[in-house]
């Protein structure tokens, strides 16, 4: 596939989505990989794969799968996540893989693709990434902005405990953005870097 994929990663708070919008806002279509993880969970055979595997009272009165009941059972140990992983991540990868390439017969040449819970780019679907995007902020500022976001603190800080660190994320990253100042700071330093970028890979 010829489509650039521009993978960004960070955690809670950090502003993924205001460097996404810097990239949107130049014609770039946007792939979220947490919708794409809810929008499976609608998929009848995810449904009855999860609830053979996690219980049938993790679906609602109309068979729906209710996430959180579904979290209350797999996050209680790695074994019960990866039992998750298994049935869901084969069908992100599938829905990702489709919408990738009817973007690309649209005639895009490059497309943005949130990864909220990004771990480790081998063995994920940012393992065919061109380029890994890393947002960082400073921790408190991140909660800060989270809370101001109608997150309750304590959640935010457990959230952000269960996700890896920043010098993980610089690790993996092939570009990295520090967002320390304020949202226009930070959408002109993506849309700077994006100029570069277009002029050298021709798009």
């Amino acid at each position: 596939m010829s489509i650039k994929t521009l993978f960004i990663i960070g955690g809670m708070g950090a502003g993924k989505s205001t460097a996404t919008k810097a990239l949107v806002s130049q014609g770039l279509p946007v792939i979220d990989l947490d919708k794409v993880g809810h929008d499976v969970l609608k998929w009848d055979s995810v449904k009855w794969e999860l609830a053979d595997v996690f219980g049938e009272d993790i679906l609602d009165e109309h068979s729906e799968v209710v996430r959180s009941r579904v979290a209350d059972k797999a996050f209680v140990s790695p074994a019960e996540t990866r039992k998750l992983n298994r049935i869901t991540m084969p069908r992100i990868e599938e829905a990702y893989t489709d919408m990738l390439k009817g973007l690309e017969k649209e005639g895009h040449k490059a497309c943005v693709v949130e990864y909220s819970v990004f771990k480790r780019r081998s063995a994920s679907i940012a393992d065919t990434a061109d380029v890994v995007i890393a947002v960082l902020a400073p921790m408190e500022m991140r909660i800060e902005r989270a809370v101001a976001g109608g997150w309750d603190e304590t959640d935010v800080r457990r959230r952000i405990a269960q996700q890896i660190t920043d010098a993980q994320r610089i690790d993996q990253a092939d570009v990295v953005f520090n967002n320390d100042g304020t949202k226009e700071e930070l959408f002109n330093k993506v849309l700077l870097w994006w100029e570069d970028y277009k002029a050298a890979e021709g798009l």
